[in-house]
């Protein structure tokens, strides 16, 4: 054991010089462990092998590279087995080493020195001061000759403070202090080279970070940060000294007061890092904004101090470029802060949108042509900007993972909405949001950007998870409830309220005031919901999802009056039908031949996916999330309709009615570009088949007649006579002036019908196209509730209903033209069949009573993959098959009990009986089906099926 062990430290003595580079760090990783299991070992022998195997004095000169690093590693080594700083000879004997290994920086560089300071840090104070102090005695005199000697000497300072005291101190290098006015040139000098030296690390250097330490020590911060930091580095034009600033500034808000916060806050290196993040905002550069968003989240997450935490929230936030903050409007950082700093940090954002004080803002400017506007064209510039980031900031906050209160949202809430559509004539004690009056009204632009904040935020209350730590919340919570108050109010009701509070207000106006007809049909809506709330308690489901759409669509009142009318209108009378007594009479002597109030809103739904309200979209969308638990097998078959080509013609006429009012109503943001695109390229390739089309026959014939009646020969225009006849007719007599005016009539006439006609067919054609792009956009949006369905609704039965239509969807588009929003939607069908289906974690697991049904659809999928032309089709009919066979191995077989190993059985076999389980999977039919499809692959050249599908089924059902 003796020579297997000597024959060991051999080979790994050895390997630390290796010519590999890659293999030193393992070899002196393993040497380590060895002196680390065997400590009878003595270091000092091996340090002797060490030094003799690669002996720097000895070794050629082209292997002088191997030996140093050998000697390196081997240090390494040593300091690695944790018994180096117990044994002080070998520990006296290793840093000396080290200090040799510095006159190699050629090959070393900085490690030798680097390593000697991580030895220092860890060895005891009074190892240091009777067995190191001695030999580094030299390096720490000459502390303000290279980085290196500094770091040393200020871990020393740090680590060592009963040995390093000021008295000695100024014995080796002639001062009580480090930081002090007679070192601050040499100070900024060694900071400035070891930036350089570290740039490719994009880190801070060691010895930052130690002096700044120091200095706090010392008492000397406000010293360093002017003079070293501001006057020092900051003068120095080079991109790694700037940064190391920077991180200097984020590495020391942990370190800093409140009042030394509100020093670097308020300084040169904020003022000069808010330019480059400015300047590098859209350059391909390095971008620094995400490294001090780190900084600043480490600090957020690890401060338990509110006063604090609100300092540097409030310093970057007033970090601004003409007005607008540098710091990103939806920053995360906010989910740290404590709760009585978060609500401070809201009442300012709250008072800085109201009355902007310019004043208190760190400014910059990049563009300095907007400087000679006038004075007060830029402060206007300036308030625009900043409020709008403020809104933006507002509304993330309620988006944020932060915990916040209900209170805290809907205050929020109300402030976005108040000044998005009112205006207060004069304070109010009564209503919050008039208690202070805006000391600069907002433009209209302003005013329109808050409401698209706003609406932005009534999209994230309404997926918004119960808030609060009672029972009640928690218990929604578990019940993935969104949407909803903890008392199980919906968040866009208590906004209604409110806002038909301020309807009611003598002391606020609307900025679009409502006029008779919308005021009743507004009150009417509330009384609608009212009913439905004291009517149906037992429904809470219907109830909730009504609710939901008809709020939704009432709070558009206030933007788009003339838009929302007639939609408002239409769906208060389909609640009203909905929720009759008569309705409900009817339904009891029809049973299910009448539609359940799930498929009145599907239906409901899918009409306002065709509006071209992008809007009214998104409340379509969030409302399909409220009722999909509750959506029914008809229900979902609506849906599916849509996608049914035999459906075709009734999707048509739903669409194309639309097609009018797209023309007056489609907004700039819901155009679709493509489309666009697709129909320049059409008229392009419209006017070439005119100008290539032959003139047909009809009016040949009638051009023919009307040449004749005219009695004229021209039959040469039409290329009907020979060159013969040409020569002979221009001997012919020439028409006389009225003969020729009344034949010049005929023939405009006849050309005027003709172009009527290829003016009709071109619209004809033109309306076909815009018809089909209307369409296709109509499945889009459509598509987003079959993804909605199977990602909300992953373990439901039905989701088992949509693996068909999906993948005829797919082949249609796969056979069908080519165009840019055929494929875009061809990829959008693929995307939401692999990724929210096939990949999804969850999957049914209720499918015991429809087993047989699944194990014939799973043939089915089979044998159409296997008689598809096309591999790319194949292989989501092959994926669907598998999906299937995952859903089938998931489930517990009521009839079919799990194998059980024999008695006999290791544990190995009995963990491998688990894995084999089947669950409700038939295992010897789909054997038999695969089987098949097996065979085919095989034995049939041009085979759709591939080796990657196989594959697949073999690495994920070993059965």
């Amino acid at each position: 054991q003796d020579d297997e062990l000597k024959y060991t430290l051999k080979r790994l003595v050895e390997g630390l010089g290796a010519t590999r580079e890659a293999a030193r760090p393992g070899f002196s990783l393993a040497l380590a462990q060895v002196l680390q299991a065997f400590e009878e070992i003595p270091l000092c022998s091996i340090l002797e092998q060490i030094k003799e195997k690669h002996n720097l004095e000895k070794v050629k000169k082209k292997l002088l590279r191997n030996a140093a690093f050998g000697n390196f590693f081997g240090v390494v080594a040593l300091f690695q087995s944790g018994r180096l700083v117990k044994d002080r000879k070998a520990l006296l004997e290793s840093i000396q080493l080290l200090q040799q290994l510095t006159n190699h920086q050629t090959h070393l560089r900085d490690l030798p020195r680097k390593t000697l300071i991580d030895i220092t840090s860890e060895v005891p104070e009074n190892v240091f001061e009777e067995v190191l102090f001695d030999i580094l005695q030299g390096d720490l005199s000459s502390a303000f000759t290279s980085p290196e000697n500094l770091h040393l000497l200020l871990v020393g300072m740090q680590k060592f403070p009963g040995v390093l005291k000021p008295k000695k101190l100024k014995k080796l290098f002639g001062s009580h202090t480090v930081v002090n006015k007679e070192n601050i040139s040499r100070l900024v000098e060694l900071l400035k080279s070891a930036a350089k030296s570290e740039k490719e690390d994009k880190k801070l250097p060691g010895v930052a970070l130690n002096l700044l330490q120091v200095a706090l020590k010392e008492g000397a911060f406000e010293l360093f940060w002017n003079e070293v930091v501001e006057n020092g580095l900051l003068k120095e034009k080079s991109g790694p000294v700037s940064y190391m600033c920077y991180r200097l500034l984020g590495s020391a808000l942990p370190l800093l007061s409140l009042e030394q916060l509100q020093l670097v806050l308020r300084g040169k290196v904020m003022l000069h890092y808010g330019e480059h993040v400015a300047a590098t905002q859209f350059s391909q550069g390095f971008k620094f904004g995400a490294e001090m968003e780190g900084y600043i989240d480490a600090f957020l997450s690890g401060c338990n101090d509110p006063e604090r935490q609100l300092a540097v929230m409030m310093g970057f936030s007033t970090l601004t470029n003409q007005g607008k903050p540098v710091l990103l409007s939806a920053s995360r950082v906010v989910r740290h802060l404590q709760a009585v700093a978060l609500q401070k940090y809201i009442c300012w954002l709250k008072d800085m949108f109201l009355r902007p004080d310019l004043d208190c803002c760190l400014d910059f400017s990049r563009n300095q042509r907007k400087q000679n506007r006038e004075n007060a064209d830029i402060s206007q510039l300036k308030i625009a900007r900043l409020r709008r980031w403020i809104m933006h900031r507002l509304v993330n906050i309620t988006e944020s993972a932060t915990r916040k209160e209900e209170s805290l949202v809907m205050d929020i809430a109300r402030f976005c909405f108040f000044h998005a559509f009112f205006v207060a004539k004069k304070k109010n004690s009564r209503i919050a949001e008039a208690g202070v009056l805006l000391s600069e009204p907002l433009n209209e632009q302003d005013r329109m950007e808050t409401q698209n904040y706003f609406f932005g935020l009534l999209q994230t209350l309404n997926t918004l998870p119960v808030l609060g730590d009672t029972a009640e919340a928690a218990a929604l919570r578990e019940k993935h409830v969104h949407g909803v108050t903890a008392d199980g109010k919906q968040w866009i009701l208590l906004i209604v309220e409110y806002a038909n509070k301020l309807l009611s207000s003598e002391h606020v106006k609307a900025v679009k005031p409502f006029s008779k007809e919308q005021r009743d049909i507004w009150e009417r809506t509330l009384q609608i919901v009212k009913n439905l709330q004291e009517e149906n308690k037992s429904d809470s489901a219907k109830v909730g999802a009504f609710q939901q759409l008809l709020l939704s669509i009432a709070i558009h009142l206030f933007k788009n009056q003339s838009e929302t009318m007639d939609i408002l209108s239409d769906l208060l009378n389909c609640t009203e039908r909905a929720f009759s007594k008569e309705a409900k009479k009817k339904k009891k002597k029809t049973d299910n031949s009448e539609p359940g109030w799930v498929e009145v809103m599907v239906e409901i739904l899918l009409s306002i996916l065709a509006q071209p309200s992008l809007l009214l979209r998104r409340i379509s969308k969030s409302v399909f999330v409220w009722i999909c638990p509750n959506l029914t097998k008809r229900a979902l078959q609506l849906i599916l309709d849509v996608f049914d080509p035999n459906q075709e013609e009734n999707e048509e006429s739903a669409v194309v009615v639309m097609e009018e009012s797209n023309k007056k109503t489609k907004s700039a943001q819901d155009t679709d570009e493509e489309g666009s695109e697709d129909s320049s390229d059409e008229d392009n390739t419209d006017s070439e088949d005119e100008e290539n089309e032959e003139v047909d026959d009809n009016f040949r014939s009638q051009l023919m007649k009307v040449l004749q009646a005219g009695n004229t020969l021209v039959f040469d225009v039409l290329g009907f006579l020979s060159s013969k006849q040409k020569e002979e007719d221009k001997s012919d007599e020439e028409l006389d002036d009225e003969a020729m005016m009344a034949l010049d009539k005929n023939i405009s006439a006849l050309f005027a019908e003709q172009q009527k006609r290829i003016q009709a067919k071109k619209d004809e054609k033109d309306k076909l196209r815009k018809e089909k792009i209307l369409r296709r956009e109509f499945k889009t949006k459509v598509l987003d509730l079959i993804d909605v369905f199977l990602v909300k609704q992953a373990e439901n039965p039905l989701v088992l209903d949509v693996i068909e239509p999906l993948l005829q969807l797919i082949e249609q588009c796969m056979n069908s033209d080519s165009d840019k929003q055929e494929v875009d939607f061809l990829q959008k069908t693929a995307t939401i069949f692999k990724n929210s289906l096939c990949r999804n974690k969850q999957y049914c697991k209720s499918v015991a009573s429809l087993q047989e049904d699944v194990h014939a659809l799973v043939q089915k999928l089979v044998m159409k993959a296997c008689k598809h032309t096309d591999s790319a089709v194949a292989l989501y009919y092959f994926s669907a098959s598998l999906y299937l066979l995952k859903v089938l191995k998931g489930n517990t077989s009521s009839t079919l009990p799990p194998p059980e190993p024999k008695k006999k059985s290791n544990s190995r076999e009995q963990q491998a009986c688990q894995l084999l389980n089947p669950g409700c999977l038939n295992v010897e039919k789909v054997v038999a089906i695969y089987q098949q499809a097996l065979a085919q692959f095989l034995s049939k050249r041009n085979s759709p099926l591939t080796f990657s599908m196989f594959y697949d089924l073999f690495r994920r059902f070993p059965v």
